[in-house]
């Protein structure tokens, strides 16, 4: 039994201190962790806010249409300048630091814009790049038919 206490005492006599540099690195791997969901989020949310104005852009553009008369039916036909100059118009309006990359109609009926823009991360991270590159692309169909 003396034996058994001895080997235990002498045992526990070499662990003291070592919960402290364990905590430490709990401690800065949590933060990491926090500091990367920060700028994920960040992340998901200018790409989202870049999905808004291309879809807003979208449909300016489709609301830029001429009104024709084919077979004396009223028919709404887009043209690529004027869905380029609606698309251009809200961009530049609301658009912040996001550009217009091109905008027009593939097909008369609908419009198509892209935009796009650069994230910053809001907090400095390890694994998390300086800079990303995002792009965005809506379409729209006019109303009319």
């Amino acid at each position: 039994m003396r034996r058994l206490r001895a080997r235990l005492a002498a045992a526990s006599r070499g662990d003291e201190g070592s919960i402290l540099p364990l905590t430490f690195g709990y401690a800065a791997l949590c933060l990491v962790a926090v500091l990367v969901c920060v700028d994920a989020t960040s992340l998901y949310l200018a790409q989202k806010r870049l999905d808004a104005l291309a879809d807003a852009a979208a449909l300016a553009g489709a609301d830029g249409f001429a009104l024709t008369v084919v077979d004396g039916e009223p028919r709404a036909q887009l043209r690529e300048q004027d869905v380029r100059a609606q698309a251009e118009a809200l961009v530049v309006a609301v658009g912040g630091d996001a550009v217009l990359v091109s905008a027009g109609t593939p097909d008369g009926v609908s419009a198509r814009a892209t935009v796009a823009g650069t994230w910053h991360p809001p907090v400095f991270a390890p694994f998390v790049p300086a800079e990303v590159a995002l792009e965005s692309t809506a379409t729209s169909r006019t109303a009319l038919r």
